[in-house]
């Protein structure tokens, strides 16, 4: 019974890492592109998500295959989750978007 509470407990951490991930990345995009230096706002933000979440596989797995399944798994959810909530919502309606080379 305790393996099933530790894939429990590593679910959702996944979740955690997962709304994290993509919370950061929404936050990075609304933030970045009206800012005067979007590549550091980007660079840095992807070093700092994807550090958080490399660490938190890397202890959450301690050696078993089985928690890193259940990690990815509530990471993904999440991710689907994200993909479905941005379709009905877009980044800003009153800013349209700028591409730099326009």
């Amino acid at each position: 019974m305790n393996d099933y509470w530790q894939l429990f407990f590593a679910a959702v951490v996944g979740l955690s890492l997962g709304v994290f991930f993509y919370g950061g990345l929404y936050f990075t995009v609304t933030r970045g592109l009206s800012s005067k230096h979007p590549g550091l706002w980007f660079v840095s933000s992807l070093l700092l998500r994807m550090g958080l979440v490399l660490t938190g596989f890397y202890f959450i797995s301690d050696g078993h295959w089985q928690r890193i399944i259940s990690c990815l798994s509530g990471f993904v959810v999440v991710g689907m989750v994200f993909q479905i909530w941005k379709k009905n919502r877009p980044l800003s309606k009153n800013q349209p978007i700028k591409l730099p080379c326009s």
